[in-house]
């Protein structure tokens, strides 16, 4: 056998702890990674099957909403607005006044006559 000196039997002792070291290192970075894979795969199965789920669900609402738009029945009319414009207002009317026995003959049924001062406010000629 051939004698190694202490410089040979040193870098050899060397070489092999780094060995070591190196593929503990590989081995611990390959166990991480599949515990992380393992960890995806099984996110990715249960996101899966709660898509399967939802899906299943929204079919079932969306055939009951089928059956139920195949009962139903809309009538569709149209709102008619009418809109009251108040004819009589709170004014007081002289008891004096034309106006106030033009009311008076009306309400006792008598045919009403021309007021006397009918267009005497009106001083503008009519077009």
């Amino acid at each position: 056998m051939i004698p190694f000196g202490p410089k040979v039997k040193l870098a050899v002792v060397a070489v092999a702890i780094l060995a070591i070291g190196y593929s503990g290192w590989m081995a611990r970075g390959w166990f991480e990674d599949s515990k992380d894979l393992a960890a995806m795969e099984a996110q990715k199965a249960l996101a899966d099957e709660i898509r399967s789920d939802m899906g299943q669900v929204a079919r079932t609402v969306e055939d009951q909403l089928k059956g139920l738009k195949a009962n139903e029945r809309i009538i569709d009319r149209g709102i008619i607005r009418e809109i009251q414009k108040p004819v009589f207002r709170n004014v007081c009317i002289p008891p004096g006044g034309d106006a106030f026995g033009l009311l008076r003959s009306i309400a006792n049924g008598e045919a009403p006559g021309k007021p006397d001062d009918e267009g005497s406010q009106n001083t503008t000629p009519a077009d």
